[in-house]
């Protein structure tokens, strides 16, 4: 099958289990103006599995980054999900000319929403700087563009990285790059991964978060902050004042 087929299967089964209340209700969870079929996570994975079995045997990595070309552009949620729970099976054959598509992606508000870039980034991009680790370099430049989904990307792509220890050092300077940005979306993505990064190291997280003190946002830090014992939460929102 074709990733045009494929496209049109996905829709087609989509629409077949769309929910109009639940599309209403999705709404409030963004600040943007979304558009989804009210179909669940759960729903959306099992369906992106079912298309992937259907074509593992035919398809080659063009084939599924030509069918995010198809879907990326749509304006529903899970249409978005499909395509890149699908692209995340070939992770083993990205090639390289990937990591320029993924910024057009983004770039091109694609994936204009922070689910369709939470679930697309840390399997897809994540992957891409495993693979390539030279790119750990190139990726630095997306925390100083314009658009806040690249932005974004360059943050949640780490979320999985960081629970190795190889790649603790750049999900830490990646955050260090953000405490400028007053997008609260990236605010709340920075936050988020410096969360992930204290699970492997709790106090690594701790003495970060002292020493960057004021320059970090508020978001960022009570994010972080959130597996600290209520008293050192307490403390470290003390200790991080801008002193007057």
């Amino acid at each position: 099958m074709t990733p045009t087929a494929i496209a049109a299967a996905a829709l087609q089964q989509l629409a077949a289990m769309a929910d109009a209340e639940k599309a209403r209700q999705v709404q409030k969870y963004f600040k943007e103006t979304v558009r989804s079929f009210g179909v669940s996570s759960p729903q959306v994975r099992a369906l992106a599995k079912e298309l992937y079995v259907a074509i593992k045997k035919e398809w080659s990595i063009q084939d599924a980054i030509q069918l995010c070309d198809l879907l990326f552009p749509r304006p529903e949620l899970e249409a978005k999900g499909v395509a890149a729970l699908i692209l995340a099976r070939y992770h083993k054959s990205f090639p390289r000319s990937l990591f320029r598509t993924v910024r057009s992606w983004l770039a091109k508000n694609y994936l204009d929403n922070w689910a369709s870039v939470d679930v697309f980034c840390p399997q897809v991009l994540g992957a891409l700087l495993v693979k390539y680790p030279h790119l750990l370099s190139a990726i630095e430049k997306w925390a100083a563009g314009p658009n806040h989904w690249v932005q974004r990307a360059s943050i949640v792509a780490f979320l999985k990285l960081v629970k190795k220890d190889e790649y603790q050092n750049a999900a830490y300077a990646m955050t260090a790059r953000h405490f400028a940005n007053r997008d609260d979306l990236v605010q709340k993505a920075n936050g988020w991964l410096l969360r992930e990064a204290g699970k492997r190291d709790m106090k690594r997280l701790e003495k970060f978060l002292l020493a960057n003190g004021p320059a970090i946002p508020r978001t960022t830090l009570r994010y972080a902050i959130e597996r600290f014992p209520s008293e050192k939460r307490k403390r470290l929102l003390r200790q991080t004042r801008i002193k007057k």
